[in-house]
């Protein structure tokens, strides 16, 4: 059997049933303080309503059963007001109806229909999510999708179409607290908004660990410092080849001198010593200078905090009317 067929049979049977639950419940609580007159007139709009239904006429059957509901709150006019505007892709609405079309039990549809009711009831609510928003904060103005919900403190609940929403809590003067998010069918979700202070979002970041350019600047006073004590060393070392050569020339008959090896040895170490103590000196440097650029670099830096930044999601929302069922999938990043 086709989508098409079934829908065709289950309107068919609402409004085979309809009439008769309209004459024999006068004394029934949804008939209570309700004239003759008013359910007569309430019976030909629902009856009026049901000729646009099987007409596939939506939009004129929902809003004649909807001048009925006006002047009799009629679960079978909920119910039949619940088939018309599935099919104009209004869940919400649909939702609302048919918990009215149960609230006094299969005695004003009939179990077959009260049943259907409950199916619908069931499958509708996997495309709805809901939904609590609450902000503590005094003169807040939260909004959903843009439109007002309250002035805090204060707290909102109730159904949402599940899929993509903005909610937005903002005060003049103070940063908004703005989240989009991707409802998924038939879960719960809380909200809890705030607005911030300025000082509240910033937060101070560096480009690396603090203890790197003290490092580096603690390296090149180590290599100095080594230079340094290279460059005593060289001194000394020359100081003692200067001393060895006039010793030795002062005791030789000639007036002249011919350095002994270990005499030249000291020379030459020395002389290594002070090569190696220059360049200590210019590693060092360069390494103070670089520990100087790392502690500019590497300073904080103010950043204002994102919130509420969530992990990339894929929800899947159960699309399903009298003529289609599917799914919506929807993703957030």
């Amino acid at each position: 059997m086709t989508t098409g067929k079934w829908t065709a049979i289950a309107v068919a049977a609402v409004l085979a049933c309809a009439s008769f639950a309209f004459a024999e419940e006068v004394e029934r609580p949804w008939a209570k303080g309700v004239p003759k007159d008013r359910q007569a007139r309430a019976i030909a709009l629902f009856r009026e309503g049901n000729a646009a239904l099987k007409e596939s006429l939506f939009p004129k059957a929902a809003g004649t059963y909807k001048e009925a509901l006006a002047v009799w709150d009629h679960p079978a006019v909920h119910y039949n007001l619940a088939l018309a505007l599935v099919n104009l892709d209004q869940p919400l609405e649909v939702h609302e109806h048919l918990t009215a079309a149960l609230r006094f039990g299969p005695a004003p549809l009939d179990d077959d229909k009260f049943q259907q009711a409950q199916r619908y009831l069931a499958l509708i609510e996997r495309q709805l999510t809901k939904v609590k928003v609450s902000c503590t904060y005094a003169g807040a103005q939260v909004r959903l999708d843009g439109r007002p919900l309250f002035t805090a403190p204060g707290s909102w609940e109730g159904q949402l179409r599940a899929g993509p929403h903005t909610l937005t809590a903002s005060q003049d003067g103070l940063l908004p607290d703005e989240r989009s998010v991707v409802l998924a069918g038939g879960d719960t979700q809380t909200f809890e908004l705030k607005v911030f202070r300025t000082e509240e979002l910033t937060e101070y970041r560096r480009a690396f660990s603090p203890v790197i350019p003290w490092v580096v600047l603690g390296t090149g006073a180590a290599l100095i410092g080594t230079g340094v004590a290279l460059h005593l060393t060289a001194s000394t070392g020359f100081q003692a080849y200067d001393t060895g050569i006039k010793n030795c020339a002062t005791s030789s008959e000639s007036g002249g001198c011919y350095p002994v090896p270990t005499l030249q040895e000291t020379r030459l170490a020395a002389q290594a010593q002070q090569t190696a103590a220059i360049a200590m000196y210019a590693v060092g440097g360069a390494a103070l200078v670089g520990s100087a650029v790392l502690f500019y670099v590497g300073r904080p830096i103010a950043f204002q905090r994102t919130l509420n930044v969530e992990a990339p999601r894929v929800t899947l929302v159960p699309i399903i009317t009298p003529t289609t069922t599917g799914a919506l999938a929807s993703f957030e990043f």
